[in-house]
């Protein structure tokens, strides 16, 4: 530990050097930190190599389905939502009851953790939507259903919204290939101020690939101008959840 003694100090970090002020004056330190080589073969860091291997598993699962639910993330205004993913599916990892520690496996995990996850924390789908959605789910199609309704009465409509878009995507995941697919069906753009016939989101799970699905059902707000569609506060008022989760 060097300490600074000319009559110009130095606060933050010159090259290799890192200069900070404490209460018993100016300190100059070198960039240390344990080298890669020793963390990789040390066997005192056995418990961090562990946790790194586990931790790329669940970056790498994380993207994949990030990746796959791009047509319902795009529209969501959630800073934070990469984060959340990323979050709850090391939950799923470490239910992983097949593996020793360090190489559990996002995909041997508790897949149904991962249902009712909403996509925006701060617009969650049940405070959106009010009406009645039926799901029907068999071996080969999931499906979601709403009766007749009118908008302005049944949905939390952000201001400066004309219109809104109920969509219904269904993602088929490989973690072992990091193979993806996705199929999204959606309403016809509906006027906030018109009631709105029944609407029939039909989902085919056999175009679905792979060995991990998910549902989710979305609403989006959209202001409608001369008929070009602008987004409402950037997605902050959209919502989406992961409806149902499953194995195949």
């Amino acid at each position: 530990m060097a300490k600074q003694t000319s009559v110009i100090t130095l606060e933050g970090r010159v090259g290799r050097l890192s200069f900070y002020k404490t209460k018993d004056g100016y300190l100059a330190r070198e960039k240390g930190g344990v080298s890669k080589s020793r963390i990789m073969n040390d066997p005192k860091f056995a418990r961090t190599r562990e946790n790194l291997q586990e931790f790329a598993d669940n970056a790498s699962s994380s993207k994949l389905l990030r990746d796959a639910l791009r047509p319902v993330v795009s529209k969501i205004g959630d800073s934070r939502l990469n984060l959340r993913i990323t979050q709850a599916m090391m939950k799923v990892l470490k239910t992983d009851l097949l593996n020793t520690r360090g190489d559990r496996k996002v995909r041997e995990g508790d897949w149904n953790l991962m249902k009712g996850m909403e996509m925006n924390a701060s617009s969650s789908l049940g405070s959106t939507i009010f009406m009645e959605i039926v799901y029907t789910d068999s071996p080969t199609a999931w499906e979601a259903g709403i009766a007749g309704f009118i908008p302005q009465d049944f949905l939390a409509v952000p201001r400066g919204a004309t219109h809104s878009r109920i969509s219904a995507t269904g993602v088929g995941l490989d973690f072992t290939t990091g193979i993806r697919t996705v199929q999204t069906v959606s309403s016809p753009l509906l006027p906030l101020n018109i009631p709105a016939l029944a609407i029939s989101l039909p989902l085919n799970k056999t175009t679905l690939t792979g060995t991990h699905r998910a549902f989710v059902l979305a609403v989006e707000f959209i202001q409608l101008v001369n008929g070009v569609e602008y987004a409402i506060n950037n997605g902050a008022n959209n919502a989406a959840a992961i409806i149902t989760t499953e194995k195949v």
